[in-house]
């Protein structure tokens, strides 16, 4: 074992030579010297188990070469690119909404410059971070005012604490979601140190049960659309337009938590009705939120909305600079509202719309030109056809609703094989992610955002 040790080349001779010299210019000295050092620990461990040298260790160069993989994946992000095949259009595990053409330009040139995030260019002096995008939002809305900060949850949180702490908040027992890594509406009410008063039942509550619970300690009527779950059959529930007539009665106010976020009605485009925030505010909500980063299509955001006195009220609140969003963000989701300016062009200029209204032909399209490059690379491994598929909304919207799609599938005779196929689709450089579903693979293609950058990976195998 000992003369194994001593074949180990010294770190010092490896960076004089013409390769190590050029991991120095390239990397740095610090991260080249912590790449050899790695080498060679995870060389001398390698020896003491398997009385060997490892793979690497057959030269200089063979060791350098394994010091340059080290340090060229030491400088890739972790959240790297992928090809989205799963059929959910908005996937909250893939990172949700595809930002627009013109929101990536905006976040670009904000990253690059100073921009006038908190400066009145007209008044010559400072301004509100929130104005611009707030004025934007009252032109699509109807809506008084606006507050940005950083997601919905967030949003709820600052309604909440500005306005409810020790204080009660009315809402159903069937609208007390829990939405993605267990975060739940009665934890958010917790944290904001409001009371939470439960009314009705799992599956019916009528208002009389809201004006039951009244008393004069009751902040808020809240109502939250459970935009993650349906409950069907024996079901009954209240309108906001109802408890804004009951919060009227004893003067309290009425706040929704929209969450899925839809601007634009989206039973224009074919799609399954979603409530508005431009309808809920016509029904006399004092306060809406809703995300940035699901069907409105942009970066991730909380948006809330509603009477210029309490959003006045939210924006002075200390949690609202705790929770703000930066220039980065702002400027994505101001060039994102713009484009709701124009809703004749919402299909082309909004990723999320487009995927979801692609035509039936156009996927068949996609699924033969994936589907003969797969057929060539692993035809005789796995059945591969091209079938019907259901595609879905995602993060938590519509949950009831399928979308008609198509899917390459690909069949093994085995499930050692499947399971082999997946891993290797996720090991491309840039991971192929599908769903399995009856022993086969799908690649749905409504979710697909670049068929040419798909095929180029697949290219790989």
């Amino acid at each position: 074992m000992t003369a194994l040790f001593r074949q180990l080349p010294p770190l010092d001779k490896l960076l004089n030579t013409p390769q190590g010299l050029e991991l120095l210019a390239e990397f740095g000295r610090t991260a080249v010297v912590h790449a050899g050092r790695q080498n060679l620990h995870y060389a001398r461990e390698f020896i003491k188990q398997q009385q060997n040298l490892p793979h690497f260790c057959q030269s200089e160069q063979t060791f350098l070469t394994q010091m340059e993989t080290l340090l060229q994946q030491q400088r890739q992000v972790v959240a790297k690119p992928v090809h989205n095949l799963t059929g959910t259009v908005i996937h909250t595990n893939l990172g949700r909404a595809l930002w627009p053409l013109s929101a990536q330009h905006a976040a670009t040139a904000a990253m690059n410059s100073p921009v006038a995030l908190e400066f009145d260019l007209d008044e010559g002096k400072r301004g509100h971070r929130d104005n611009a995008i707030s004025d934007l939002i009252c032109e699509l809305t109807g809506a008084e005012a606006a507050c940005i900060v950083n997601n919905n949850a967030a949003a709820v949180l600052l309604m909440l604490s500005t306005f409810a702490k020790d204080k009660e908040v009315i809402i159903s027992r069937g609208e007390l979601i829990e939405i993605g890594g267990s975060f739940r509406i009665p934890d958010i009410m917790a944290q904001a140190g409001c009371k939470l008063i439960e009314v009705g039942t799992t599956n019916r509550t009528h208002l009389k049960d809201y004006r039951n619970a009244i008393n004069e300690n009751t902040a808020f009527l809240m109502k939250v659309h459970t935009s993650n779950y349906q409950i069907s059959g024996f079901t009954a529930s209240v309108e906001e337009h109802e408890l804004v007539e009951l919060g009227k009665e004893f003067s309290i106010p009425v706040i929704s938590d929209l969450g899925s976020g839809a601007l634009a009605d989206l039973s224009k485009y074919g799609l399954p009705k979603e409530p508005t925030v431009q309808e809920k505010l016509a029904q006399g909500v004092d306060l809406i939120s809703f995300s940035g980063d699901k069907l409105l299509g942009g970066p991730q955001a909380g948006i809330i909305v509603g009477k210029k006195e309490w959003i006045t009220c939210l924006q002075q609140h200390p949690l609202k600079r705790v929770l703000r969003c930066d220039k980065v963000i702002l400027s994505g989701l101001e060039a994102t509202l713009r484009l709701y300016l124009e809703p004749e062009n919402l299909m082309k200029t909004l990723p999320v719309l487009n995927l979801l209204t692609r035509s039936i032909a156009d996927l068949e399209q996609s699924a033969v030109q994936i589907s003969q490059i797969l057929q060539q690379k692993l035809g005789e491994q796995f059945h591969i056809r091209i079938e019907p598929s259901y595609a879905q909304v995602g993060s938590g919207a519509q949950p009831g609703a399928s979308i008609p799609s198509v899917a390459v599938t690909l069949q093994a005779k085995t499930t050692e094989k499947t399971t082999a196929l997946l891993a290797c689709l996720k090991g491309l450089s840039v991971p192929i992610i599908g769903r399995v579903e009856s022993d086969k693979v799908w690649l749905d293609m409504r979710s697909l955002s670049d068929i040419n950058g798909l095929k180029m990976t697949l290219e790989e195998l």
